[in-house]
């Protein structure tokens, strides 16, 4: 399955390439608003437009209690979006933001810029899958606001491009988005989920691929708390097994983001038909279905929260579903290759990870042979082919493509470039790989590998690079912290730059849920180092970039562990005399908002200017959120003693000090936002501005109509990235 849930950052990337973009309402170009800006009190930062004083926000005091411990809670109220309150108060911070950033010097030089590198700086085709002979993707063309699905015949050919299904001609307002594709695996039919408005969870829809004529089949996924779904054809393509949340009256309404499971829907029957297939799923589970390149296998990985393990199953031609690894198994991924292998990436015994191998018809995991053994990087992916098998590493942040013989023999990598990360392999037939490749300094592009020669050939399905960054230099250093591991930091910088302590730095980072922080070309940066900014990336404990162990140390109890990694990697930026506390600025990934109010909190005087994307910070409460069941196999439970003690530590909600000077802070949400429950960034900027003793803004950018920006129209990600390089240049005193 090609998921654009997954993938849609590599088209709609925003600043630093970490996160898809939303939007609130701003200045485009020529002056052309949605917000009537006003004048006001002091000025903050460079020159430039004053601030208005922040709205009025009334303490409405309840009481927690946890373990005999009673905790208050002044801003509880803000939690509740649809409350008129909440959303009067929504709208009055948004409009203090939008008269500030609107009206700050540069900002219409910077959205020419911005602009540029957003439409044409991103990989032109992405999300591929090659089915029955013809090669499927993602297109990326602007000024159209939406990625088209299109096939490539002959595959690689981009000349020859057919628009499949095109979502702005479905809806012109540019709302409506794939989330996802599958293809049958004859390559004859293919399902599409669209979503609207950032949502992340529509309905499917059957597309004949041959007249692209939608076949009238529309079936619903159910909106979930995690807004995952799957789809998996059968061989024959009559049918798909998907995967969907309860609907309404099928179970108690506390229960309808919970629940996820497989069903099965044959093409032209009813869908109140279509009947469960995978019994005794967990409460809290995500599943993920693929097929087999011949159809004969289905394979469902089921995951038990974000963070969590995972089991999986198998379905067989003329049988049924069988479980083939539980979760105390410690299996993360499976793949069949040739002649119905079965693939199993385990991390029993092997924190960095080693590949089983045994019979997709005969799975039995005791008996399976280890194929490719633990070493010392991290097993990440796995691609079978005709007679081979290629293993995606991570070497602490970059990538390596490992190539073995279905006996396991290692017959070496294929080249690729250097520093850089490997996103997606697709199997071409005849053992011939294509994969998508980028570096800091080489942008995106798909490159075949020739199994046959060995050679590595570049694509024509590449954009063109925006941005030479042949003046860049990449280095790569190594942080202490508190404890004494060292930490992976990438260091970006011009030939030229002069290490003197004065550089505008940005620093980002992640360390949570297992996900490796790998090397990204975002032309962006372009803007940023040409004003003699320097970026920095860290790679943290939490994420995956050094194995199990690497996460284990930055989770749960442990969790203290990622924050002190971040500052450990600011602490030897200063060291390097790559910058200074008031030169440095931190850019909060897409999915660590947690981080950046940690960093916020725990060391205000680090740190200049911070942008937020996202909410996680009441730790207290982030379980009873929406989407919050789902994090504590990462974050734990308040409701266990020992790790409610660890999360009211370091929860930043609950460390904001009266009187304390905090640095400039950008907080962006989005109200439809089905993962990261806005309501915590709402009270987080509450708390903020009634503690602070700084004159630093403290601003709040809260979009209606979309979520954590998956999906998010053109013009809402070139829009975002203004406002936070606005927001920076004047924080920091860099002259547009």
């Amino acid at each position: 399955m090609t998921r654009l849930r997954a993938s849609a950052c590599l088209a709609l990337l925003p600043l630093l390439g970490l996160g898809c973009a939303g939007n609130a309402s701003s200045t485009g170009p020529k002056g052309q608003t949605t917000a009537q800006p006003t004048s006001t009190a002091a000025s903050q930062g460079t020159q430039g437009p004053t601030l208005e004083p922040p709205p009025p926000t009334p303490k409405r005091t309840v009481v927690n209690e946890y373990h005999g411990n009673r905790i208050t809670d002044d801003y509880q109220w803000l939690e509740n979006g649809s409350d008129s309150d909440v959303k009067s108060w929504i709208g009055d911070h948004n409009r203090r933001t939008r008269a500030f950033l609107d009206l700050l010097p540069g900002r219409q030089a910077l959205y020419t810029n911005v602009r540029k590198f957003v439409e044409y700086g991103y990989p032109a085709f992405y999300g591929l899958d090659y089915r029955g002979g013809t090669l499927f993707a993602l297109r990326w063309r602007p000024p159209k606001q939406q990625p088209f699905l299109v096939t490539l015949s002959p595959p690689e050919n981009p000349n020859a491009e057919k628009v499949l299904v095109d979502p702005t001609a479905i809806d012109p307002t540019g709302n409506t988005s794939i989330d996802f594709y599958v293809p049958s695996p004859d390559g004859q039919k293919i399902a599409v989920s669209l979503s609207k408005g950032g949502r992340e969870g529509g309905a499917i829809r059957v597309f004949e691929v041959g007249s692209g004529r939608e076949l009238g089949e529309v079936v619903p996924q159910g909106m979930g708390r995690t807004a995952g779904a799957s789809i998996a054809w059968n061989g024959a393509g009559t049918g798909f097994w998907y995967t969907r949340y309860p609907s309404e009256g099928e179970v108690k309404p506390e229960d309808r983001g919970f629940h996820q499971q497989v069903y099965f829907h044959k093409l032209w029957t009813p869908v109140k038909d279509d009947a469960p297939a995978i019994k005794d799923v967990p409460r809290l589970a995500e599943i993920e279905l693929s097929t087999s390149p011949d159809g004969k296998f289905i394979l469902a990985r089921v995951q038990n929260g974000y963070g969590g393990p995972f089991e999986h199953y198998i379905f067989r031609a003329g049988g049924g579903w069988t479980k083939i690894a539980a979760f105390t198994d410690e299996v993360r991924a499976a793949a069949i290759g040739a002649d119905d292998d079965l693939y199993l990436l385990s991390r029993k015994g092997a924190p960095r990870g080693k590949v089983l191998r045994t019979s997709a018809w005969k799975p039995l995991l005791e008996k399976a042979a280890v194929m490719v053994p633990e070493s010392d990087v991290v097993i990440e992916a796995l691609k079978g082919t005709l007679q081979r098998l290629y293993v995606v590493d991570s070497a602490g942040g970059p990538s390596q493509i490992r190539i073995f013989d279905r006996k396991g023999k290692a017959l070496g990598t294929v080249p690729i470039l250097p520093v850089s990360a490997v996103h997606q392999m697709v199997d071409l037939g005849e053992g011939d790989l294509l994969f998508h490749n980028e570096s800091f300094t080489e942008a995106s592009a798909w490159y075949r590998f020739r199994a046959g020669s060995g050679k590595v050939e570049k694509t024509a399905m590449a954009q063109p690079a925006t941005a030479d960054f042949s003046d860049v230099v990449v280095m790569r250093e190594q942080c202490t912290s508190k404890d004494g591991t060292k930490i992976p930091l990438n260091i970006l910088r011009r030939k030229d730059a002069k290490l003197d302590g004065r550089n505008p730095t940005l620093l980002t980072g992640h360390g949570g849920f297992g996900v490796n922080v790998a090397p990204d070309y975002e032309p962006t940066r372009r803007i940023w180092l040409d004003k003699g900014g320097i970026v920095a990336v860290a790679n943290l404990r939490g994420g995956d970039e050094l194995g199990d162990e690497w996460h284990k140390a930055g989770m749960l109890v442990k969790k203290q562990n990622t924050f002190d990694d971040f500052f450990s990697c600011a602490q030897r930026l200063f060291d390097l005399k790559v910058t200074s506390s008031d030169k440095l600025a931190l850019l909060g990934a897409q999915h660590a908002p947690l981080l950046m109010g940690a960093a916020i909190t725990q060391h205000p005087e680090m740190f200049r200017a911070v942008v937020a994307r996202g909410g996680i910070y009441d730790m207290l409460r982030l379980e009873l959120a929406p989407n919050g069941a789902y994090d504590v196999n990462e974050y734990g439970s308040v409701t266990n003693k020992e790790q409610f003690e660890a999360l009211y530590g370091y929860s930043p909600y609950h460390r904001v000090e009266d009187g304390k000077s905090y640095p400039a802070v950008l907080f962006l949400t989005g109200e439809s936002d089905p993962r990261g429950d806005p309501g915590q960034a709402r009270k987080m900027v509450a708390r903020l501005l009634a503690a602070t003793s700084s004159n630093e803004p403290i601003l709040l950018r809260s979009s209606s109509d979309t979520g954590r920006g998956i999906g998010a129209p053109l013009n809402h990600a070139v829009l975002e990235a203004v406002d936070i390089y606005t927001f920076l240049f004047h924080v920091l005193g860099i002259q547009p």
